[in-house]
């Protein structure tokens, strides 16, 4: 690829707010790098009520060619988009926009199915465990439908909106027939336990479940990327748990979602994912 930014430069965003732990540009731009691709990914840092004016200036410009979506847009993005991959009709939240040719923008969402590969990856497979899920937002909507589907025996969710919760999981339950319900964030009795919170990006922010409920030998898995462990993945490994941090989310995701935009990645040659998009 040449180091250059041309006249045929496809351009590809990623679009949130924050974005100071943004690391999806930096993987972009390597794999455009490595499969000598004439397009680069640049960050776009937009506040939520901004949204609908981004939206109008980026459909205006005919070389972007995807865009990424992080928090708090995920929801929001859904009424600008022309169709629904399967996986953001599921969900209802995106991650990723591919924008076609014709105009069109084609919106899906790949946080859940990132988080079971990447837990696959680490020997953490949630098929046939007892799952706790903290937080249902748009992330962890995903991650809900992603662990039922995976074979899960039994799911909670658990919300400090306990309606979102309940609603989420008798979706799951209705989509998946897996055994889910709402519940409270209490730890104790599960074989995995996933925070699908913000909780954990600030240093003071309080623990989304109380460690001392952890068992030993518990799957702690925490989607915030951070440099550091986080408050809880370090409480979890001192009670002798197993801990994942968002890394091989992250690269799940971008497994995913490059396939999705139409390219083909695997991050230190780790197993593709099965089945298409």
């Amino acid at each position: 690829m040449d180091p250059y930014i041309t006249g045929k430069t496809r351009l590809y965003g990623l679009v949130g707010d924050p974005l100071t732990a943004a690391r999806s540009p930096q993987l972009l731009n390597q794999v455009f790098a490595e499969q000598r691709v004439d397009a680069a990914c640049v960050s776009f840092w937009v506040k939520a009520e901004h949204l609908p004016a981004f939206v109008t200036g980026a459909r205006a410009m005919g070389n972007l060619s995807g865009l990424l979506v992080t928090m708090p847009h995920k929801q929001r993005m859904l009424k600008f988009v022309d169709e629904l991959h399967p996986t953001a009709r599921q969900v209802g939240a995106l991650n990723v926009i591919r924008c076609e040719p014709d105009g069109r923008w084609i919106g899906a969402i790949f946080d859940g199915v990132g988080c079971v590969l990447g837990m696959q990856w680490e020997g953490n497979h949630p098929a046939n465990k007892s799952v706790l899920l903290v937080g249902a937002g748009g992330a962890g909507r995903a991650i809900a439908f992603a662990v039922a589907s995976a074979g899960a025996s039994k799911l909670t969710i658990a919300d400090v909106d306990e309606r979102r919760a309940g609603d989420l999981a008798a979706s799951v339950a209705a989509e998946t027939r897996c055994n889910a319900r709402s519940g409270p964030p209490d730890p104790h009795g599960f074989e995995v336990v996933i925070n699908a919170t913000p909780l954990g990006m600030k240093g003071k922010d309080a623990m989304p479940v109380d460690p001392e409920r952890l068992a030993p030998g518990t799957i702690v898995v925490d989607i915030i990327n951070a440099p550091e462990p986080t408050p809880l993945r370090r409480a979890a490994h001192a009670r002798g748990c197993r801990t994942q941090d968002g890394g091989p989310m992250h690269q799940g995701q971008a497994v995913h979602a490059l396939r999705f935009l139409g390219f083909d990645y695997r991050p230190d040659g780790r197993p593709a994912p099965d089945g298409g998009l």
